[in-house]
């Protein structure tokens, strides 16, 4: 979906913790603005595909150096939280976070993300703004019924934004 709004996205496929650091890393080395990670996740943190736990404040360690001023999209089960967001945000001063609330099924998953990547990309191929994303979002979780967090960075931290909590 990305290539046919003229992006040149760079997928990588981690299994391990090394990996990961690897790919996080190559982020860095790029002029990318935005981050999909789309992994196993739970309340205490995120597991690479040979389920090797790291946790939030692992993980922000890991971004930090990467992510100033950046936006994260998270594909993960049940990762996006209030304590999530405590973490990375203060951490990496990235610009915000955003994923489902709950458990999210895969085929729901991929129409989800390249419903919402076509939609901020279709007005604008340039950038993404907060408001614009925020509305593109709640737009397409209302319309795939996934309950999604919106948490992004403001002068005294951060705030969140729930966009959508009716049940499936």
């Amino acid at each position: 979906m990305l290539r046919l709004h003229g992006k040149e996205p760079k997928y990588r496929y981690v299994r391990t913790r090394e990996e990961f650091e690897d790919a996080v890393n190559e982020f860095g080395r790029s002029r990318y603005r935005y981050l999909h990670i789309s992994a196993h996740g739970d309340p205490e943190g995120m597991c690479t595909t040979n389920q090797e736990p790291i946790d939030y404040d692992e993980l922000a360690d890991l971004l930090k150096p990467h992510f100033k001023n950046k936006r994260l999209f998270l594909s993960a089960c049940s990762m996006v939280h209030q304590q999530m967001a405590g973490y990375l945000i203060p951490e990496t001063e990235c610009f915000s976070v955003i994923g489902p609330i709950d458990d999210i099924e895969f085929h729901k998953a991929a129409i989800f993300w390249a419903s919402l990547y076509h939609l901020l990309f279709f007005k604008n191929s340039e950038k993404i703004n907060r408001a614009r994303l925020r509305d593109t979002l709640s737009k397409t979780a209302d319309f795939f019924q996934v309950n999604m967090k919106f948490f992004y960075k403001t002068d005294d931290g951060f705030a969140e934004d729930v966009v959508r909590t009716a049940s499936s």
